[in-house]
C-alpha cells in the first residue's frame, strides 16, 4: 500500500496547556478567561501572555465560530471617557461606523479602556464576544494591544505605534502632508514667525503633523523652534497658546494640530487682545464642528473622519469575509478649508 506522508496534525492549544505555560491551575485559567475579578493582576497577566503565545481560543469563542458569528464589532478606544465624549472627531468617526454598519447585520459595541490595566478589554475581545475590532486613538506604549493579535480581525483608525508581530491594517490620512499643507498656507500668506500647538508626543498622528510643519518651514528657510505640545483638548490648546505668547512675542501665525486645540487658542488670543488674523493667523486640523463654534471661522485641514470610520468598517468586513487582498494601508485624502482665521 502507498504511504501517505505530510505535516503532523497540529492540535489546538488546550486550557491545560495554558495553565502549564502560565504556571497556574486549570481552574485559575478558567477564571481569567471568564473575567473573574478574584484573580490577582500579576496572575491575569501571566495567563493572558500564555493565551497570546499559544494562540488559545476559549471554548465559548470556538463554539461561536463553529456555529454562527456574534455579529458584533468592538470599537476599542484606549482613552479617557471624557476625551471620547468631548472630542468632535470621535463623534464623527463613530457616526461613520454606525451609518456603514446600518446596512449590515452587525452591531457596534463601544469599549473605552484607558491603558486597560486589568486587561478587561483584552479579555472581552478575546473571549468570543465580537467578530472583529476597530481600535482608534491608540498611543505609543499601549502594549496591551499586542495581546489582541490573532484573536479577531482588527483594523486601526490611524497608523499604530505599537510593536506588533504582524503588519497592521489601518485607515488614516497623510498627516505629514496635512501639516505641511497648513503651514505652507501660512507661509504663502506672508507669515514668517510661525508656531505650532502640536498634539501628544506619544501619538503618531501628532508627530506626523509636526514633521509636516517643520518640513514646510525648512523649505522656506524659516525657524521651526516654536513648538508646544498639548493633549488635543480646548483647555490644552489655550494653555499652549499662552505659553507660546510668553516665549515668542514676535509670532504672527500658529498651526494647531486639532480644531479643538485651536478653539482654545482663539480664546486665549482674544483674552490678550490679539487680533485674529490681523496680528496672529491660525490654522487648525480636522474641520470638525469646533471649526465653526466661535465668531471667527477657523481655516483648517479637513480630515474626513466620518469617511475614515466608514472605510474602517468596509476594510474590516472584507477581512471578516476572508479577503486576502485587503491593503494594510488605507489612506483617505485631506484638503484645506479656508475661512476667516488665516
Amino acid at each position: 500500500m502507498p504511504t501517505v506522508t505530510g505535516h503532523p496534525e497540529r492540535h489546538a492549544p488546550t486550557l491545560e496547556a495554558v495553565a502549564e505555560a502560565a504556571g497556574v491551575s486549570r481552574a485559575t485559567v478558567s477564571r481569567v478567561v471568564n473575567g473573574s475579578p478574584s484573580v490577582r493582576g500579576a496572575v491575569v497577566e501571566a495567563v493572558q501572555k500564555a493565551i497570546a503565545d499559544l494562540g488559545y481560543v476559549p471554548n465559548r469563542a470556538a463554539r461561536s465560530l463553529a456555529s454562527s458569528r456574534t455579529h458584533s464589532i468592538a470599537l476599542l478606544v484606549p482613552e479617557d471617557v471624557s476625551r471620547f465624549f468631548g472630542d468632535p472627531y470621535f463623534a464623527s468617526f463613530t457616526g461613520g461606523l454606525d451609518r456603514r454598519l446600518a446596512d449590515t447585520e452587525y452591531v457596534l459595541n463601544l469599549v473605552v479602556a484607558r491603558d486597560d490595566p486589568g486587561r478587561k478589554a483584552v479579555r472581552y475581545v478575546r473571549g468570543g464576544n465580537v467578530d472583529g475590532a476597530i481600535v482608534v486613538s491608540h498611543h505609543r506604549g499601549h502594549d496591551f494591544l499586542r495581546q489582541l493579535e490573532g484573536s479577531v480581525p482588527i483594523v486601526y483608525g490611524g497608523r499604530p505605534d505599537v510593536a506588533l508581530s504582524a503588519e497592521p491594517v489601518f485607515v488614516d490620512v497623510d498627516n505629514e502632508a496635512g501639516g505641511h499643507l497648513a503651514t505652507r498656507h501660512l507661509i504663502e500668506s506672508g507669515r514668517t514667525r510661525i508656531a505650532t500647538i502640536a498634539g501628544p508626543e506619544d501619538m503618531p498622528a501628532a508627530l506626523d503633523r509636526l514633521a509636516g510643519f517643520r518640513r514646510a518651514l525648512r523649505e522656506a528657510g524659516l525657524p521651526d523652534d516654536a513648538v508646544v505640545h498639548a493633549n488635543f483638548t480646548a483647555s490644552g490648546g489655550a494653555e499652549a497658546m499662552r505659553t507660546l505668547l510668553s516665549r515668542h512675542s514676535d509670532l504672527d501665525a500658529v498651526f494647531s494640530a486639532s480644531d479643538l486645540m485651536a478653539s482654545g487658542a482663539l480664546t486665549a488670543l482674544a483674552s490678550r487682545g490679539v487680533d485674529v488674523p490681523g496680528d496672529v493667523a491660525i490654522v487648525g486640523y480636522d474641520d470638525s464642528p469646533a471649526a465653526t463654534w466661535g465668531e471667527i471661522g477657523l481655516t483648517t485641514v479637513r480630515q474626513p473622519s466620518e469617511l475614515m470610520g466608514a472605510t474602517a468598517v468596509d476594510v474590516l468586513l472584507r477581512l471578516l469575509a476572508g479577503d486576502a487582498d485587503v491593503p494594510h494601508e488605507n489612506i483617505v485624502q485631506t484638503e484645506l478649508v479656508i475661512r476667516d482665521s488665516a
